[in-house]
């Protein structure tokens, strides 16, 4: 094996000292597993209570009417995370389309959302009015207030109590940490977070932003008591092989609101052909708990590689999981841009491609991005960015399969150990 990593660039050092890491996370890795196999249990029955046929994996076009299995699937999605209702399509575009679909659908003029986790992730910065762009909350008149989490990185009850107002019609919940440094959410957490708001103003919806954490921790924030997740299908529930999409699930009031936004009124959920996607989304679905498991393992080694290292990795290598992303912070643009090199060249798919930092839509700073996916974007897959700004942090995401994801690790440190970044 150590011959076949020199043939794939990994030196005999780095090499070494990624056994000697993996050798103390047998028992790390055999819980996750655990995870997945509880996981993998629900999926099953919930496709099983919905009666998932092979009719089902068939598609329409056109309008979409009586799409049989594009509702099947949605009642799957309903039922897997104990929603009354749930939107499952291709044509949502993204993990932000589908965050904005929730909002733009929910809030109305003189609304306002407060963000109890501080600000949001940058791509919907614009959605938001924070900075300017055509169509945005703001432009609807729709305010914006924030309150941070706590040192403890709980949340800040006392702030949310007086934030909260006759208008707040939305409090908004990110669950992964994106590009901030600081500490994703437990559905726990926001379980008793939605409760206090709820206990305050029962009127008030509780929404929160699910990708990237889907089958990470046993049960899921509707459960809970939220009113609303969105997440994408090209993160953990698309399994690697959902090609777009994006999905909400919740109370059928708040789900109904969006399906009218996303088509229109009077349409609502009855159209949107699902053309020829539904094998891959239910195949995708299928395989998630398994997919998540072996991300999770490439977050969990590439913590306790780069923590032995002097690295800052946020979260802790010892630290409990909410997502599967982890960061590293590096302190310097030149190891970030290194790392994620070494991920690049990792891929089965443009290998062969240097990435460089540049702008991105949605995005304020520059930003560098390796994804060398089988579907465009795909952050389940083996994936890293980071925004050139302090800390230099890298994102480090995704990985099909747990072979992938040690190979990519690395070969990342292998960059920064050939460019002197690293001392091992």
């Amino acid at each position: 094996m150590k011959n076949l990593y020199k043939e794939m660039g990994i030196s005999e050092r780095v090499f070494e000292y990624g056994e000697e890491i993996l050798s103390g996370l047998k028992e790390r890795f055999r819980e996750i597993d655990e995870g997945a196999e509880y996981h993998q249990l629900k999926v099953i029955d919930a496709m099983r209570r919905e009666h998932v046929g092979e009719a089902c994996l068939t598609g329409t076009t056109g309008y979409g009417y009586d799409d049989i299995g594009r509702d099947t699937l949605e009642r799957v999605y309903a039922g897997l995370f104990r929603g009354e209702d749930a939107l499952v399509r291709p044509q949502i575009t993204c993990g932000t389309h589908a965050i904005a679909l929730a909002l733009f659908s929910n809030l109305r003029p003189g609304d306002e959302l407060l963000s109890i986790a501080g600000k949001p992730y940058d791509t919907l910065d614009k959605v938001i009015g924070l900075r300017e762009d055509k169509g945005s909350l703001a432009e609807y008149g729709i305010t914006y207030a924030e309150t941070g989490l706590t040192e403890e990185g709980d949340f800040d009850y006392e702030a949310i109590r007086e934030k909260l107002n006759d208008r707040t019609k939305i409090v908004w919940i990110q669950r992964s940490k994106g590009y901030a440094s600081r500490p994703s959410l437990s559905a726990e957490k926001i379980g008793k977070a939605a409760a206090f708001v709820h206990g305050l103003r029962p009127e008030t919806a509780v929404m929160v932003d699910n990708c990237y954490c889907e089958f990470v921790e046993r049960e899921e924030p509707l459960l809970l008591g939220a009113d609303l997740i969105a997440g994408s299908l090209i993160k953990n529930p698309g399994g690697g092989l959902a090609p777009i999409g994006g999905y909400l699930a919740g109370k059928r009031e708040l789900v109904e609101n969006a399906a009218n936004r996303l088509t229109a009124p009077g349409l609502g959920r009855e159209v949107g052909a699902s053309l020829e996607v539904l094998r891959s989304l239910y195949q995708g679905l299928f395989l998630a708990p398994a997919v998540t498991a072996s991300a999770l393992k490439g977050a969990v080694f590439a913590a306790f590689l780069y923590e032995g290292l002097g690295v800052k990795a946020f979260p802790g290598a010892e630290e409990e999981r909410h997502d599967i992303i982890q960061s590293l912070e590096f302190n310097d643009p030149k190891a970030l841009i290194a790392f994620c090199r070494g991920i690049q060249a990792a891929s089965p798919v443009d290998s062969f491609v240097r990435p460089s930092p540049a702008p991105m839509p949605g995005y304020e700073h520059e930003v560098i991005m390796a994804s060398g996916a089988f579907i465009s974007g795909s952050s389940i897959e083996l994936s890293a960015d980071g925004p050139l700004r302090p800390p230099y942090s890298a994102y480090f995401q995704g990985g099909l399969t747990f072979p992938h994801a040690k190979f990519g690790i690395l070969n990342s440190l292998e960059y920064l150990y050939r460019e002197g970044l690293i001392v091992l």
